[in-house]
């Protein structure tokens, strides 16, 4: 059977944990920042986990080998 293929745009911004569940990069947090609150901001640093619901499988379906 051939490989199969990983989809570029998921791999640049979703990873998947050694548990199997899906890191992304926050949202709302490239520009009007001076409309947002400081706890907004400061809980959108770094990366989250995407609940069982929003990462489906659809995105496990884009990363097959956890990219």
């Amino acid at each position: 059977m051939s490989k199969l293929k990983t989809k570029s745009s998921a791999k640049k911004r979703f990873s998947l944990t050694a548990s199997g569940k899906v890191r992304a990069n926050s949202a709302y947090k490239r520009h009007c920042l001076t409309a947002k609150t400081h706890k907004m901001k400061r809980q959108s640093r770094g990366t989250m986990i995407l609940s069982d619901h929003n990462s489906g499988t659809v995105i496990k379906h884009y990363l097959p080998y956890g990219n």
